[in-house]
């Protein structure tokens, strides 16, 4: 669902192993850029609703917070602590959700997620990957029980 800005392939294991490690490097380095240099990372002061999530098994938080007109998400800030997974997804995810519609929102899923974080990850860093899908949907969920 999510379209990337990027031409880049998705992680293939059936691909040679040499296209395998340029293209997980390639995700890397935009990683460890949305990493060094978050988008959207802030203080909303004027926020509808705000949300943290933990991920207790290795500490990674990811705050969201959002402002909703129209049923179109205007405003989207995110603040955390964790991980560069944890951080770099959070930091791609906004850029993706930014001006669209609730419905597109909330039908983003895990592999919509994976897809965009761009690399293979374990039980731990997929946790981590998911931290700010799940901030998000739960924001969503506390704006429509206002």
């Amino acid at each position: 669902m999510i379209i990337k800005k990027y031409t880049l392939e998705v992680y293939d294991p059936r691909a040679s192993k040499e296209k395998r490690y340029m293209n997980e490097s390639l995700y890397k380095e935009e990683l460890l850029d949305h990493y060094r240099h978050p988008r959207n990372y802030g203080e909303l002061p004027d926020a509808q609703i705000r949300t943290e999530v933990l991920n207790p098994s290795c500490g990674d938080e990811i705050g969201m917070q959002i402002i909703i007109e129209d049923d179109i998400l205007q405003k989207v800030a995110f603040q955390g602590k964790g991980c560069v997974i944890s951080q770099a997804a959070a930091s791609l995810l906004t850029e993706q959700v930014l001006n669209k519609s609730l419905s597109f929102i909330e039908a983003l899923t895990k592999d919509d997620m994976l897809a965009l974080v761009g690399i293979q990850l374990g039980p731990t860093r997929l946790r981590c990957a998911l931290l700010a899908l799940e901030s998000l949907h739960k924001a969503l969920s506390l704006y429509k029980q206002r």
